[in-house]
């Protein structure tokens, strides 16, 4: 599991990045569970992801409307298969808008440019 922690801070708001080896549906609940055992990330507002496994896309906004959308557009288009990608935001207080999107475009950027690395 790599995790980029504190990437992006907008209007009180703050990202972190996280990803790795994955192959089913099954397998992202216990990544998810896995990210959750620490503190900080169960407390997080959203831990949205995505992933394309060999069943097909799976995705999961939780609460972040369109969310893992735009995470799945993003692993298609890099061709990243059996590989997850979570986009976590702790809530600063103000609404985002359309931004928190550019906000989980930048942040799977970041992670496909350090895992890449």
């Amino acid at each position: 599991m790599k995790i980029l922690e504190n990437i992006i801070t907008d209007r009180g708001s703050k990202y972190a990045v996280s990803g790795g080896k994955c192959r089913s549906a099954d397998e992202a609940k216990d990544f998810i569970a896995q990210l959750k055992r620490n503190k900080k990330f169960a407390k997080a507002t959203h831990n949205s992801w995505g992933l394309i496994c060999d069943d097909g896309p799976v995705k999961n906004d939780d609460g972040e409307s369109g969310a893992g959308m735009v995470i799945l557009r993003m692993l298609e288009r890099e061709e990243v298969h059996n590989h997850i990608i979570v986009v976590t935001r702790w809530y600063g207080g103000k609404h985002l808008g359309g931004d928190r999107f550019r906000h989980v475009q930048d942040a799977v950027r970041q992670y496909l440019m350090a895992k890449s690395e």
